[in-house]
C-alpha cells in the first residue's frame, strides 16, 4: 500500500491533538491544572500542523476526489460537508474554549470545554474516516480544487 505523505501525516497530527485533548480532560479531573494547561496548547498546536498541512497542500497541491464507486459516492460526499462543518464548528469552539481558560475565565471555560472536546473527538473519528474513505479503502480520484473534489466534477 502506497499512502500519501502529507494527508497521512496531517491525519496523524488530527489524531494527536484528539489524544491529548483526552489525556487534559484526564488531567483535569485530577486537579492538575497546570499539566492540562501544557496537554491543550500542546493539543491546539497539534490541531494547527494539521491545519498548515492540509491548507497548504489544498492550495499549492489541490485536493484529493473521491475515487471510490460511484454508487456510494454521495454518502461519502454528505459524510465529508459533515465533517468539515464539524471540524469548523470545533476549531471556533477550540479556540473559545482556549481563550476562556487563558482569560481564567473559568467558570465559562468549564462549561465549554466539554462540549469542546466530544465535538472535537468526533472530528479526529471523521477525520480518520475520511482519510481512509479517500487513500485506504479505495484508491484516490483526481487531485484537484476544494470545490471540485467536494461537489465532484
Amino acid at each position: 500500500m502506497n499512502l500519501p505523505v502529507l494527508p497521512t501525516i496531517s491525519t496523524f497530527f488530527i489524531v494527536l491533538s484528539a489524544v491529548l485533548v483526552a489525556i487534559g480532560w484526564a488531567l483535569i479531573k485530577q486537579r492538575k491544572i497546570d499539566a492540562h494547561k501544557k496537554t491543550m496548547t500542546a493539543a491546539a498546536i497539534s490541531a494547527l500542523l494539521f491545519f498548515i498541512i492540509y491548507a497548504s497542500r489544498t492550495i499549492f497541491i489541490g485536493n484529493t476526489a473521491f475515487g471510490g464507486p460511484d454508487d456510494i459516492k454521495i454518502y461519502y460526499t454528505i459524510f465529508l460537508i459533515f465533517h468539515i462543518t464539524l471540524a469548523t464548528t470545533g476549531a471556533v469552539f477550540g479556540l473559545v474554549t482556549l481563550y476562556l481558560g487563558y482569560k481564567n475565565n473559568i467558570k465559562k471555560h468549564r462549561k465549554i470545554g466539554p462540549i469542546t472536546s466530544v465535538i472535537w473527538f468526533f472530528v479526529a473519528i471523521t477525520g480518520v474516516a475520511v482519510y481512509l474513505l479517500l487513500y485506504v479503502f479505495y484508491h484516490g480520484g483526481e487531485t484537484t480544487s476544494v470545490i471540485k473534489a467536494i461537489i465532484g466534477g
